[in-house]
């Protein structure tokens, strides 16, 4: 580490006083954390007793009833002896004091580890970013797996990632540096690479100050449990074997290879080249970032060299990925935030939830922890403090405010509709956990059978009403022309997704400046949907047992079970108002008659939700009303976002990025700014003539 930086302890950012709003802001921030922490225990605590602190059960139980050495025997113990040593006291205390008592200690923790990685921020950073990075540090711990595993297996992963923080980010004593290092390889031997790093860095007495600790709690838990640390260091090195290590739950390398079904001479061999790879390349980008006055990146990317090479590295132990998002990659404002999201994404949602259920993808789904860890050591490009985007990325290019914005209400001046096209990895996490989510909700949306029938009742008493109650007739007459219906259930089946993706796809290469304005809609319509999901749970017709409904897609439905239909273990069948499945057809045609060119292209957009409207009547899914309530979510989407951003972009179909026009277009306008078009503010400096490199589009007419 650079000596004028001031080594390791001292390269975070200080504290910086901040104003009104700033401090109202962290109040909230804190009122969250406290809202998460209490549910953390809450939670927990409402666990029957055989089903929380499972690893502390084991721990409490050492010395009571076990031989010498059989500590590892019944393979529910994973920790070092020394950690066994630690917590043996514990075993005295009452299995549900303790329990409270642990969950409040490692609460304290996780407080102490969000404070200490934000404050140890590398300059510059903003003093709003200072003031508020601990409650937002925090409130991400917590919501972390890692740390909710913690708190359910009762397990101490928080205590070494913090005294590891404390020793290289606080402390400014070498020996208490190295000493805290040592203890927490003590808990978790591979983070002995810590003293690779601090050897690497030129302190070497550090660094023998932690090979010294180490040893030391190793001679000592050795002296008292000597069996058993025979079984652990000889029998098992360093843990390897203990549990199972092919599990899901090992994030390591010996676990990847494992799960691929490799074994023998030839796994040995792969593991072993994986793991020096990961090692070189690691340990030396945190070196790197450690001289770089980066201090908590070079923790991080070290932490997690730690858990990949490690024999086995349990969720619980995988804390440092999100340490991670201290580094700051990108150098577009497009690209800053791809890394600090996807980190949060993989690191507090299901594998489950961020890929789609494919088999082919389940060896990326199944080691996603571990692949994040890896790139974050060996892959991911962060910046370094001498780049002239680390304090501020190039700003992206946006419109000035449509002429449609209601500027009397306060949120709406801060909705800038930015016209480059936005990161596609972003993109696509995004899409990928919104339809996630999306799913989620509608499932939980799903009501009663009784309250959706009598809805259904009243559906289809109000198009009795208005003479809409063409469904029975239009249903009747698909069955009775076969080839109509075998079209229709195709349809139906086919196109709800595909086109949708397709015209999201296009937008985002050819029409960058109006993917956005597109998407946002498309949003805000199936947020809607989900509020009418919710409050009004609808059984469409083929779901209601008196009416003589055909379901030509499903089959014949048992309406004498409970939950009925094929698909209800899957998706809510209630979800009928609004229907998305035309909502989404009438948002693709909307779009291609808003943006193509040529009339003849604005004619076939028009097809699809006509063509839509026909399959969901035909096919019995859909009430003619429910097309009604998806037009109008849609129509309520564009709306939001035409106030929001103003009026939609009016500009000629955009030339690839990169290519000769799109780069005229950006030099047209002469020394001064574009015309029409403005740099986003605090940028930290950066050149607007820069901003949005290669995604240049003409500015709106």
């Amino acid at each position: 580490m650079k000596r004028e930086g001031g080594g390791l302890a001292t390269a975070g950012a200080a504290p910086v006083a901040g104003g009104g709003g700033a401090g109202t802001a962290r109040l909230l921030l804190w009122l969250v954390v406290a809202v998460l922490g209490v549910r953390q225990l809450v939670t927990l605590l409402r666990l029957p007793p055989g089903e929380r602190f499972l690893d502390l059960g084991a721990w409490a139980a050492f010395g009571g009833v076990r031989q010498p050495g059989e500590l590892y025997a019944e393979g529910g113990y994973t920790g070092t002896p020394f950690a066994a040593l630690v917590l043996s006291p514990l075993k005295r205390a009452g299995e549900q004091g303790l329990g409270v008592g642990w969950a409040c200690a490692t609460l304290l923790l996780v407080v102490a580890v969000g404070l200490v990685a934000a404050r140890a921020l590398p300059r510059p950073v903003q003093g709003r970013t200072v003031l508020l990075a601990v409650p937002v540090a925090v409130a991400l711990l917590l919501l972390s797996l890692p740390v909710r595993n913690t708190f359910f297996l009762g397990q101490t992963s928080v205590l070494p990632v913090l005294l590891v923080l404390l020793g290289c980010c606080v402390t400014q004593d070498p020996r208490a540096r190295g000493a805290l290092t040592g203890l927490a390889a003590a808990f978790q031997p591979a983070l002995l690479l810590f003293a690779v790093l601090l050897w690497c860095t030129g302190r070497r007495r550090e660094a023998g100050w932690t090979l010294g600790t180490f040893a030391l709690a190793a001679a000592v838990a050795g002296a008292a449990l000597p069996e058993d640390s025979v079984v652990y260091w000889l029998r098992h090195p360093a843990g390897f074997g203990l549990g199972d290590p092919a599990d899901v739950a090992n994030q390591s390398l010996h676990g990847l290879v494992l799960r691929l079904g490799l074994s023998g001479p030839v796994a040995l061999l792969l593991l072993l080249a994986l793991a020096g790879a990961v090692c070189y390349a690691g340990l030396r980008r945190a070196v790197r970032y450690a001289e770089d006055g980066q201090v908590l990146l070079a923790v991080a990317v070290t932490g997690c060299v730690a858990v990949a090479v490690a024999p086995v590295s349990w969720q619980h132990q995988l804390l440092w990925v999100l340490l991670t998002v201290a580094g700051r990659a990108g150098r577009r404002a497009s690209d800053r935030y791809v890394w600090p999201v996807a980190v949060v994404l993989v690191m507090t949602l299901p594998a489950k939830m961020l890929l789609p259920n494919l088999e082919l993808l389940f060896p990326v789904r199944d080691n996603i922890l571990l692949l994040t860890a890896v790139a974050a050591a060996c892959c991911v490009p962060f910046l370094s403090r001498a780049d002239e985007e680390f304090a501020g990325p190039r700003p992206a290019v946006h419109a000035p405010p449509g002429p449609s914005k209601l500027s009397w209400v306060p949120l709406l001046p801060f909705w800038r509709r930015v016209l480059t096209r936005p990161n596609l990895l972003l993109e696509l996490l995004l899409i990928r956990v919104g339809y996630s989510a999306y799913s989620q909700v509608r499932m939980a949306a799903a009501g009663s059978r009784s309250t959706a029938e009598a809805h259904g009742e009243q559906i289809h008493a109000i198009e009795q009403f208005l003479f809409l109650d063409i469904e029975h007739w239009v249903n009747h007459a698909v069955v009775r022309a076969g080839w109509l219906e075998d079209f229709l259930n195709f349809y139906y089946t086919s196109f709800h997704f595909l086109i949708p993706l397709t015209v999201l796809g296009v937008l985002y290469v050819r029409r960058p400046d109006a993917y956005r304005w597109a998407r946002t809609a498309l949003g805000f319509a199936t947020v809607l949907a989900l509020l009418g999901f919710w409050l009004y749970p609808l059984a469409p017709p083929r779901l209601m047992p008196e009416l003589g409904f055909v379901d030509t897609v499903h089959g014949v439905q048992d309406f004498s079970q409970p939950d009925y239909g094929s698909l209800t273990a899957f998706t809510n069948q209630y979800a009928a108002m609004p229907s998305l499945h035309f909502g989404w057809s009438l948002w693709c045609g909307v779009v291609v008659v808003a943006l193509a060119p040529r009339l003849w292209m604005k004619l076939l957009g028009l097809l699809h939700p006509f063509f839509t409207v026909c399959a969901i009547v035909g096919t019995a899914n859909h009430w003619v009303l429910d097309a009604v309530g998806g037009a109008a979510v849609v129509a309520a989407g564009f709306g939001l976002v035409h106030v929001l951003a103003g009026a939609r972009p009016r500009t000629e179909a955009s030339p690839p990025a990169g290519s000769a026009p799109e780069a005229a277009a950006g030099t047209a306008t002469g020394p001064g700014p574009r015309a029409g078009v403005v740099a986003e503010e605090g940028a930290g400096g950066a050149d607007p003539e820069a901003a949005g490199e290669g995604d240049r589009v003409p500015s709106p007419g």
